[in-house]
Order: structure tokens, then sequence, then C-alpha cells
């Protein structure tokens, strides 16, 4: 058998990595400035014994005390002749014994203690003669037989008359109680608990619509005309006016119903009922033949009168659930809570419907505009060359002038007009010149558009960390757990939303083509296709949320977002390491105790 020859190249590039790791690790430690003298300082190791032993007792229960005061003469200095203290009466009991019994001011006596209850402690106490001031100048501590000695050094307080030295000492009595340090950590981990819960679900409910855009196989086969992409993108504007306008609109006239009760309880009544008859009639489940223009438009008139009749519909819920709650919150006494949570829903709901009836707006005519679109499409070829240009451009002066608005709106810009100007000739020019390198009957990937946007919108939300977003919060909302919700649900929308357009990307294509195949559209093909795959491991995702959620709410406290997080921070910053104790063992209890509870209920459901 051949011998094999040293492969010194080999060897060499070894040792040549071994030593790159080396280096490296030593520059590390220089950087992260690595000192193990400073371990080995005797002051350090105390503090750090000091610190462990008050952790390990954390401040939970305490106990009622009673006292028992001991007291014994001496003076200072002492007189002629010299003096003797008096000999306690009952030796069976407490007594102490000072030696010497008399001694010059600032020298130093001997007290012994007697027949007191064994391991206690207290202080020894100097009282003068003509004051009444306790002067502490020693701590003692008796052993098992309850004797103690210790010295002492007498203050500088002389006199003629005979003076007093008190020794304290305090024994349980009763039965263990919480301490107020306990009440207020569990105050505070409640508080923790509901605010990480009301971030999860404002999280949740947003981060599932928005997961279905960051979906790779959903959004590919999304594509649009350049004609109709540039109409969508200028009608969005004019949508969002509309929107606004309409629910200003509505606005005004539920506030004339709601100024007389009868009208309010019939609308209330009768509006639904409107609104549920005409979507019945305006979205048939089946036709047997396609309805005529003037049907169709019909219908379409129906539609909007519908969703007109819910923006009042909304608001007088809304006007009915402020003031109904405002009216329970003081009847219901210890409930009253339950009034102000609905007084509260009634506030949201009137806040969100003018952005809900913008976002409706500027949603419906840019899809009616995509659809114009799509017919100019068929024109002629000349046709297209003409316009195809025009609204692009059009739609890229547009876009370009927002971007340049929002800008300006950040950075405070002198010569804002300039701006404007120059960011809608660039927006334009690069519009014409995409029209004219995209061919007319060629489509645009709107939707990979419309994937990568949202991805770089969730990756930027999920760089930022909980305890930035809770300071910015704080400043918005003020300092409590309300902030700290506000700041985990941004968080969590991000991140549930990334989770969850992942799962979407990971489920079976099969139930999808299969349900494509029938002609369903794209709201059917989610609603039957994947929806149905896509609920357990969703369930599974926001469970793990909320126990992340818990964990970081302790974090953001320390920025005023609230929870345990602001009460541990206090402490800490205090010194007060057994209260900080009981709140990490509060900390560590709950997660543990979400951790248990999420993985039973993910056994159960998913």
């Amino acid at each position: 058998m051949k011998e094999k020859k040293p492969n010194w190249m080999r060897s060499a590039g070894l040792g040549l990595v071994i030593l790159l790791t080396l280096v490296i690790y030593a520059y590390g430690f220089q950087v992260t400035k690595v000192n193990l003298a400073e371990t080995k300082s005797p002051r350090r190791q105390e503090q750090l014994v000091r610190i462990l032993r008050a952790l390990a007792k954390p401040d939970l229960f305490s106990y009622d005390h009673e006292e028992f005061e001991v007291t014994t003469q001496v003076m200072e200095p002492c007189p002629e002749g010299g003096f003797t203290s008096a000999e306690p009466e009952d030796k069976t009991g407490p007594y102490l014994v000072v030696t010497p019994a008399c001694a010059d001011p600032r020298a130093t006596v001997t007290v012994e203690g007697f027949n007191f209850e064994p391991y206690l402690s207290g202080p020894l106490n100097f009282l003068p003669a003509d004051s009444d001031v306790h002067l502490q100048i020693a701590t003692i501590e008796t052993d098992g037989d309850g004797h103690f000695s210790v010295e002492a050094r007498l203050p500088s307080r002389p006199s003629d008359k005979v003076q007093t030295l008190q020794a304290i000492t305090r024994r349980k009595v009763g039965a263990p109680h919480l301490t107020q340090t306990a009440k207020d950590t569990w105050d505070k981990i409640i508080e923790t608990v509901f605010l990480a819960l009301l971030a999860t679900t404002l999280g949740t409910a947003i981060a599932i619509p928005l997961s279905f855009f960051a979906a790779r196989n959903l959004m590919k086969d999304v594509t649009s005309s350049l004609t109709g992409v540039s109409l969508s993108i200028l009608f969005i504007p004019i949508g969002f006016y509309v929107g606004v306008e309409v629910a200003l609109w509505a606005s005004e006239l539920s506030s004339k119903l709601t100024g007389n009760i009868a009208l309010l309880i019939g609308g209330l009544i009768l509006l639904p009922l409107l609104i549920w008859q005409g979507l019945r009639w305006a979205l048939p489940q089946e036709e047997t033949e396609k309805p005529s223009p003037s049907v169709h438009a019909a219908r379409v008139l129906v539609q909007l009168l519908s969703a007109f009749l819910g923006i009042i519909t909304l608001y007088l819920v809304a006007y009915v659930a402020f003031h109904g709650g405002e009216y329970l919150s003081e009847k219901l006494g210890t409930f009253g809570f339950l009034g102000s949570f609905i007084r509260d829903l009634g506030d949201i709901l009137n806040m969100v419907i003018v952005v809900l009836a913008a976002l409706a707006g500027a949603g419906i005519l840019s899809s009616v505009a995509g659809r114009w679109g799509v017919a100019l499409n068929r024109k002629s070829e000349v046709v297209n060359r003409i316009i195809q240009p025009i609204l692009s451009a059009a739609a890229g002066a547009m876009l370009f002038f927002l971007i340049a608005a929002v800008l300006n709106w950040f950075y405070q810009f002198r010569n804002y007009r300039a701006l404007h100007l120059y960011a809608s000739l660039l927006g334009a020019a690069a519009g014409f010149i995409l029209a004219l390198t995209i061919k007319n009957k060629n489509n645009i990937p709107t939707g990979m558009v419309i994937y990568y946007t949202s991805r770089t919108i969730f990756n930027g939300l999920r760089s930022i960390e909980p305890l930035v977003m809770a300071i910015v919060f704080v400043v918005w909302v003020g300092i409590g757990p309300f902030a700290g919700s506000l700041a985990l649900a941004l968080h969590t929308i991000a991140s549930l939303a990334k989770l969850y357009s992942e799962q979407v990307e990971s489920i079976m294509a099969g139930p999808i083509e299969a349900i494509q195949s029938t002609g369903a559209n794209r709201l059917q093909t989610i609603v039957y296709g994947v929806i149905p795959q896509i609920v357990p491991p969703y369930i599974s995702f926001t469970m793990y949320r909320w126990d992340i959620n818990v964990r970081m709410s302790t974090i953001i406290g320390f920025a005023g977002g609230g929870g345990i997080g602001f009460l541990l921070q206090q402490n800490i910053n205090l010194l007060n390491y057994r209260a900080a104790s009981a709140q990490m063992l509060a900390i560590a209890i709950v997660v543990a105790s979400m951790d248990y509870i999420s993985s039973k209920i993910r056994e159960k459901v998913v």
C-alpha cells in the first residue's frame, strides 16, 4: 500500500484558521473589556454576595412584630465616687449589664444582654437625660441562649444626670401576610398579562389580512396593465377624499337622528334591515342570465347606497355605545369598568369610521379605475400608444409628489415648492419612460411589487425594538400600559404578518388549483382554498406571540410602557433587590404558566 504524503498546504491552512480564530477572540476580549481582576476584588465579591442573598429572599411575606424594650443605667462622665448601675429586680427576665457603668464621652463600653429571646436582632440606643432623641450606638444579635455581648462607643452627651441605654428586640407574632411589595407586584403582573393580551389581539387582527399581501404564492400571479395601474394610482387620492367627505356627510345626518330618541331607535332597527335587503338584491348568489346594463347600474347604485347607510348605522352604534357606556359606568359601581369599556369602544368606532370610509373609497375607486384600464387596453394599439404614456406620466408625477410631501412633512424643507415640482417632473419622466419600454399588451407584475413592498415594511418594523417604539408612544399617549400596548401591537403586526405569510407560502397548491378551476375569483380562492389550511398554525403562532409579548412587556416598562417592568426598574434603581426579586419571580411564574397554557391549547386546537 502506497504511503500517503503529508499535505503541507492543508496543514498550514488549518493552522492559519486556528491562528485567525485566536486573534478574533483575543480582539473580542479587548473590545468587550474582559477584566478578570475585577472579579477577584474583595469589594466586588462582597457586593455580589450581598445582592445574591437579597435576590434569594424575595420580599413577599412579612409578620407583625412585637417589640421588647430593656433598659439599664449609665453615666457620662463618671461622677465623684463613681457610679454603679442598679441591679435588675428580676433576673429571670431579660436584663442588661454595662461594663463599666460610667465612662468618659466617646469611650467604649461593653454591653451584655441575658435571657432575651433567642436569635433576635435590634438596635442598641443611647437615651440622653436632657433629650427625647434615640441615638443608635450598636446593633445586637442574640444567640441560641438569648445572650449577646457588644462593644459600643458612647456619644458625646455629658450630663450630671443618670442616662439610659436601651435595647430593642422584635419578635414575629401571628401568621405571615403579603407585603405591600407583593400586592404591588400582583397588580402589575395582572396589568402586564392584559397589556400583552390587548397588544396581541390588535396585532393579530391587523396582521392576518396584511399577511396575504406578503405571500409570494398568492401575489406572483397578480398582474395588471400599465394603463390600469396608472389609473388606480391616480384615483387612490380621489377615493380617499371622497371617502372622507362621505363619512363627514353621514356624520351630519346621523347627528340629526341622535337628537331624537325615537329616530335613533328607528334608525338602529330600520337601517340594518334596508341594508340587508338591498345587498341581497344587489349581490345575488346565482344568476341564470347576464343582467342588462341598466340592472347592473342599479345594483351598483344600491351597493353604494347600502354602504352609505352602513356608515350612518356605524355612527349611530358609536353614539349609543359611548353614551350608554358612560351611563353604565356610573350605575354599575364596582363593575363600572364594563361601562367604561363599552364607552371606549364607541369612542374608538367613532374615530375609525372616517379612516375606514377613506380606505374603502380609495379601494373602490382604484378597483373601478383598474377595470377601466383593462377596458382601454382592449382598444386599438394606436389609442393605447397615446393614452398609456400620458396616464403613466401622470401617475408617476402624482406618486413622486406624494413621496415628496411625506419627506417634507418629516424634514420640513425650506423650498418645498421646488421639491414638489422637481419630484413631480422626475416621476412624470419615469412614468413616461416606463410606458415606452413596456408593450401595450404586456402586464406588469403588480402582485410582486406589493409583495416586496409589504416585506420591506414588515422587516423595517421588526428591526425596531418595542422599547424604542414605547418611547414614541409614551410621548403620544403618556406614561402607562396603553403606550406599551400600542408599542407591542405595532411590533406584533410586523412579526405575525411575516410568520403568517410564510405559512401561507408553505400550504399545498392542490386545493387552490382545484378551486380556481371552478372559476372562483381571488377572494373565493383565499376563503375556501387558503384559510382552511392556515387556521391551526395561525392559532399556534398567535399563542406563541402572546407568550412573547408577556416577556417583552417586562422590558418596555423601562421606557414607561407600564406593566411590571416599570416597577422592576424603580426597585433596581433604588437598590431594593428583595423587591426586585419578587418581581422577577412573578415574571418567571407568569412566563412558565403562559408556556404551559399555550402548549395545552395548541394540543387541543392544533
